[in-house]
Formats: C-alpha cells, sequence, structure tokens
C-alpha cells in the first residue's frame, strides 16, 4: 500500500505538500508544475485515500467496461487550479480502479480528439461543457457516451449533474429570510456554442430571475468575468470582481460567488479593503472544496458531490454496456453547508 512519504519522496517534496495536494488545497503555494507531477505520481502509484481502501474491491461484470477515455472541457492547468473538477475526475478514475478499467484522458485542446481512440475504447465520459457540435461528433464515435456535471438537455443522452439553479434560489431565500437586502453577484457569462452567450450561465441566470420576481434586481450588484476557459475557476478572477461591487457607492451587505476560488480572491479584496466578513460583507459560494472549512472565516457554501459524480458516470456506462437501451439523466442533490462567512436564517 502506497504512503504519502513515498510519494513525497518521489517528488521531492514534504509529506505535509503531498496531503494539501491531494486534499486539493489551493492556497498551497505550489508551482502548477510540481503540483502535476504530485497527482500524476499518485495516481502512478494506485495510491488510495483511507476512505477508498475501505471500500470494496469486487464489483459487478468488472469485464464489460475494458477501456473508458476521459474527454474533459478543461487544460490541464485550469483542472489543477480548481479542486471541484479533479474531484470529478477522480471519482471516476476510483471506481474505474476497483473495475481494473484501463483509463485514456483527452484534456480540452483546438482540436477534436482521435476518431479511432474514442471508437477503440467501451465508453467515453466527458466531463463539463460541450457545444453541439462537439456532442455530435462525439455521438458518432463513441460506443457508449456519458457526460459528468453537464446536462445536454437531450433525453437520449446520459448524464449526471447537480441542479445549481435550484441551489441558487435556494441560497437567494435563504438570504432574504436572513435579513439581507443588497445581494450581490459574482460570476461569469457562459460561453458555449463558439458563442458569447450574456447571462446563460445557470447560476447568474437564476439569481437574475430571483431577483427580478422579488422586485430587486439591479443590474450594478452583478459583476461577471470573461467567459474563456477556465476564467472563471481563477482565484484572481474574484479579487478583481470584488473589487468592481465595492467600488459602487452602496455596496452589497452579501455576494453569492459562482464557486470557491472565485470567493476565495474576494475574501483577499474584503479584507484589504478593512472589511470583516460577515459583519461588513458576508459571503456565500458554491463546491465546498476541502479548503473552504479552514477560511477566515470558513465559508458558507453549496456542497455539491463531485466524486459522486464521476462514480455515478461510471455506473450509467456499466448499465448501457449490460444492456440498458434508453437514456437517462441523473440529478445529484446539493446540500448548503452554513458556516461563519453569512448569517444563517433562523
Amino acid at each position: 500500500m502506497v504512503t504519502i512519504k513515498e510519494i513525497a519522496k518521489a517528488v521531492g517534496v514534504s509529506s505535509a505538500t503531498v496531503s494539501r495536494v491531494l486534499n486539493y488545497d489551493p492556497a498551497l503555494s505550489i508551482s502548477p508544475a510540481k503540483r502535476q507531477a504530485i497527482i500524476e505520481t499518485a495516481e502512478a502509484l494506485n495510491y488510495e485515500t483511507p476512505r477508498n481502501r475501505n471500500k470494496a474491491t469486487s464489483q459487478t461484470a468488472p469485464s464489460l467496461l475494458t477501456k473508458l477515455v476521459i474527454v474533459h472541457f478543461l487544460e490541464p492547468s485550469d483542472e489543477i487550479a480548481d479542486p471541484y473538477y479533479i474531484g470529478v475526475r477522480l471519482g471516476i478514475e476510483t471506481r474505474c480502479r476497483d473495475l481494473r478499467t484501463e483509463i485514456v484522458k483527452v484534456f480540452h485542446s483546438d482540436a477534436l480528439p482521435e476518431a479511432g481512440l474514442l471508437s477503440g475504447a467501451s465508453g467515453v465520459i466527458v466531463i463539463g461543457k460541450h457545444s453541439d457540435h462537439e456532442i455530435a461528433w462525439l455521438r458518432q464515435h463513441a460506443r457508449h457516451l456519458v457526460f459528468a456535471d453537464f446536462d445536454p438537455n437531450d433525453d437520449a443522452l446520459d448524464s449526471v449533474f447537480s441542479d445549481v439553479e435550484l441551489a441558487t434560489m435556494k441560497i437567494l431565500d435563504a438570504l432574504k429570510a436572513g435579513g439581507y437586502s443588497r445581494i450581490g453577484f459574482i460570476g461569469s457569462h457562459e460561453r458555449l456554442n463558439d458563442s458569447v452567450q450574456r447571462f446563460a450561465e445557470k447560476r447568474c441566470a437564476a439569481y437574475i430571475d430571483w431577483q427580478r420576481k422579488n422586485g430587486t434586481f439591479e443590474p450594478d450588484l452583478l459583476a461577471l468575468a470573461d467567459c474563456s476557459t477556465g476564467q472563471s475557476l481563477r482565484l484572481e478572477t474574484g479579487y478583481r470582481l470584488a473589487h468592481e461591487l465595492l467600488a459602487l457607492a452602496q455596496r452589497p451587505d452579501v455576494i453569492v460567488t459562482s464557486n470557491d476560488n472565485m470567493a476565495i480572491g474576494a475574501y483577499r479584496a474584503f479584507q484589504e479593503a478593512g472589511l470583516s466578513i460577515p459583519k461588513d460583507i458576508a459571503v456565500v459560494s458554491f463546491n465546498d472544496i476541502p479548503v473552504a472549512q479552514f477560511l477566515t472565516p470558513p465559508l458558507t457554501t453549496v456542497r455539491i458531490h463531485s466524486e459522486h459524480i464521476g462514480e455515478t458516470a461510471v455506473d450509467l456506462l456499466l448499465e448501457r454496456l449490460s444492456g440498458r437501451s434508453y437514456g437517462k439523466q441523473v440529478r445529484i442533490a446539493t446540500e448548503l453547508i452554513w458556516r461563519d462567512s453569512c448569517r444563517k436564517p433562523r
């Protein structure tokens, strides 16, 4: 059984550094190359977390899924920067390791994957948003296809995702019940089908709909980033957008960010401005990455079960390989985790 100490020795870093990387701590100061080396070394040595060591390794019909291709919408450097998407991929890989399935990973690039790579695999799992053109191409060349963390809105396709629109509505209802009135939003526009779809990102669209229904919509309370690949995942984006909201004549009393990385950037902006969280300004976010509970103050955030999304995607492939002929869409429930960055309604 491989240990963290052995991984640390192989890479040439401390055990503490390996532990923080494998626990997806984005606050760790480490080069992208070194972070990637740790993750790849852990995978190569078949490192298993204590939770996974306790899981049974025998699964039903392990020979059905002999080879899997993972097609990712992010570049490797963007995925490494965001623990949520690492969680989705590791959920897939953990389940496949139990099944002794060969895995090939294809990250985002300007070109589509090699067609023979897909057709030669038992199935393909696609992580994240893809255009209609990409989806059509993938359907043409993959034997079996599952989308993880993305719903293509096609009943014939298998997908597993969480309803972030519903989660956003629940957050806003709770904030209103907690006495907050000026609710700001930090996020991004949507980029899909080779075009920018302004205000179409699901959390952003739900925020606008809720504000309009309540008669409280103020466009100035929206701070949205460029929607290029990976941009919305960066800490510095949250930092910059938070400054935009702080520059308003009347700043928000609470801000909802579309992911925890943005929230971490916003924390820094507020603290540099001498504001106390949540006394002067509150923060709520999405994803519940491991570091969220260790921020000062701990971050209130929506827990999206990324590893379960990945595991369920593999299970959907197994069902297809076992003979299921109809499309199936699975929604994984979210959970709002209340911590000290926001006042909880009574």
